[in-house]
């Protein structure tokens, strides 16, 4: 049974579900929301509270002022809030690509919270030597989306972040993104709020390596083990050896969780008890 809250959070609400019983377990992405991430939900709620939700801005989750910037802090907060109406004290987090940039922002401003976080690929590009050229390549590619279009700035990115090349598209066809959420109307929405209000928030973040090291909380790099040539791969290892930890690998790529969900599950729960 998958029971949906509301949570009320700054400037907007949240749109939550909750699944399972056991210990809290939060999985967060950005800009994926709660549908792309239900089906992996549902396995981990053999053993666990699973909560998903839609980031800020995406899907059910509505803000006050629709032009508003999603950032890293703002979506740790956002998780801060669902904690308190749950009145939870702490949970596990297991974050993805942009929600493992949330993740690791929570870990920061709110070590308390989380007992152990699972960053998996977070895109911290401002990680890795070229840095400089990778942000110009992010604007480059919000240019393209506010000059040609959501079809043209999800090309960019594919070819940016390293997959392969979706193939030809025509007229009428996107290229590949995210996986599909609510509605296909959805899913453009969504889309355009990324490149327009998130994508530069999200890749611009600088962890606070200093804060990590010390937090309370334990911290597992995840990387994905067909994932190799791809952006998050390298922000992901650069991440790791910054923080002297060992990346541990999951099953598939960056969406793995999608691909292989009982496998994947199986390497996160690992990850969640191991000492």
């Amino acid at each position: 049974m998958t029971i949906t809250h509301t949570v009320p959070v700054s400037g907007g609400r949240l749109h939550c579900e909750i699944r399972g019983t056991g210990p809290l377990l939060i999985l967060t992405g950005a800009p994926m929301g709660a549908t792309a991430l239900a089906p992996f939900a549902e396995v981990l709620a053999d053993d666990h509270t699973v909560l998903t939700h839609d980031p800020r801005g995406i899907g059910r989750s509505v803000l006050d002022d629709p032009h508003s910037d999603s950032t890293p802090d703002l979506r740790a907060a956002d998780l801060v809030a669902v904690l308190d109406a749950l009145d939870a004290e702490s949970a596990d987090v297991f974050g993805t690509s942009g929600g493992a940039v949330t993740g690791l922002a929570l870990v920061t401003l709110h070590p308390e919270r989380v007992r152990t976080l699972v960053a998996h690929e977070p895109p911290l590009l401002e990680l890795l030597p070229d840095a400089a050229e990778r942000r110009a390549a992010v604007d480059a590619m919000v240019d393209t989306f506010h000059r040609e279009g959501l079809g043209a700035a999800w090309a960019a990115f594919m070819d940016f972040a390293g997959f392969d090349d979706p193939g030809d598209t025509g007229p009428d066809e996107q290229p590949a993104g995210p996986p599909p959420g609510e509605s296909p109307a959805q899913d453009l929405a969504d889309g355009a709020r990324f490149f327009a209000y998130e994508i530069r928030g999200t890749t611009r973040y600088l962890p606070d390596l200093d804060a990590l090291a010390a937090t309370p909380a334990r911290l597992v790099i995840g990387i994905g083990a067909e994932s190799r040539g791809l952006a998050t791969y390298a922000t992901s290892m650069a991440l790791a050896e910054a923080l002297s930890l060992a990346p541990k690998e999951f099953p598939g790529g960056h969406a793995g969780f999608t691909e292989q969900p009982e496998k994947f599950a199986a390497v996160l729960r690992d990850a969640l008890t191991r000492s």
